[in-house]
């Protein structure tokens, strides 16, 4: 067990009671990372070039790249140095500017997955109006609702979680600094900031998972009333990709902000965490380019080959 300790900043454990795993997860880490930058930086790319991705729904993918860019890039580094080296120490700064972003980013992206859902509810059930109710100052409004959710759900939540009073080893539990982490970790009264969370929790997660569900409910009865087997398909076909995202993202952040409070759970909370912070982002460009034949083509179609061709 590592046993450094810093007077003004935190030390960091990740996993450093396994300590066989560190190098391992180094090699993982990083190429989750990489793969992260060069998946989303394409779609960004892809979404920006080729005229036909101007739609809503490549909008929404788009702000989806760059929040899930951001995401890895505030907390992958400094754990990637925490694998590779003895010192795994965080400065309260650097811990409370992490907090903060990956607070912020984290919820916006569960406004932005309960968006896209909509989104997709209307391209399935309403698709001869979707061009008039999805337009795009609603598509930018929406994004916009979903950044400033996540901002203020962060200036709300960040302050309380870092004026706790810290235990004196100021050992944190995890690999990055997150909320309840952080409270495991105060000595003092942490009944406020418990309430706080769980109140947050059903506001940022519980309910837009139900109106996720709700319009998936509503796109599955429209697709089920679809007579050809043709037409079935196409119509999955434009939900699947955002509906396997959605499961993932989602059990994650379920298993990781939503267990109960027992050391097991909070050694599996670790690797769901490692898997939230690193897996979905590194998982979402691959999910969409593998599955949708319009960014496929807009892919070899900016390498200079015909699109249309290489799909058959």
């Amino acid at each position: 067990m590592v046993n450094q300790s810093s007077p003004t900043g935190f030390l960091l454990l990740g996993f450093s009671e396994h300590p066989h795993l560190e190098k391992i997860l180094f090699v993982v880490v990083l190429c989750s990372y990489l793969l992260t930058l060069l998946g989303n930086t394409l779609i960004l790319l892809l979404s920006t070039l080729d005229p036909r991705l101007h739609s809503p729904m490549y909008f929404f993918l788009s702000n989806l790249s760059f929040l899930d860019l951001c995401f890895t890039t505030t907390c992958v580094p400094q754990m990637l140095v925490n694998l590779w080296g003895p010192t795994k120490t965080i400065s309260f700064l650097g811990c409370s500017v992490q907090l903060f972003i990956f607070m912020s980013l984290g919820t916006t992206e569960c406004i932005l997955l309960t968006v896209m859902a909509f989104d997709r509810y209307v391209a399935v059930c309403r698709p001869l109006h979707y061009a008039t109710i999805i337009h795009p100052r609603l598509c930018r409004q929406l994004a916009g609702v979903a950044w400033a959710i996540g901002l203020v759900q962060s200036t709300v939540q960040t302050p309380p979680t870092l004026h706790l009073p810290f235990c004196p080893h100021r050992q944190i539990d995890n690999f990055l600094c997150e909320v309840p982490s952080l409270i495991r970790l105060s000595c003092g009264d942490t009944t406020f900031n418990e309430i706080q969370m769980a109140v947050a929790s059903v506001f940022i997660v519980v309910v837009p998972l139900s109106l996720i569900l709700v319009s998936y409910g509503a796109i599955a009865r429209a697709v089920l009333r679809i007579r050809s087997a043709k037409g079935r398909r196409k119509a999955f076909g434009t939900c699947s990709s955002h509906l396997i995202v959605v499961t993932l993202f989602y059990s994650s952040v379920i298993a990781v902000y939503l267990q109960p409070k027992n050391p097991y759970a909070q050694e599996r909370g670790k690797f769901f965490g490692l898997f939230y912070a690193v897996g979905t982002p590194t998982l979402n460009p691959l999910v969409y380019t593998l599955r949708n034949k319009e960014v496929k083509r807009a892919f070899w179609k900016l390498l200079g080959k015909d699109g249309d061709s290489e799909e058959s």
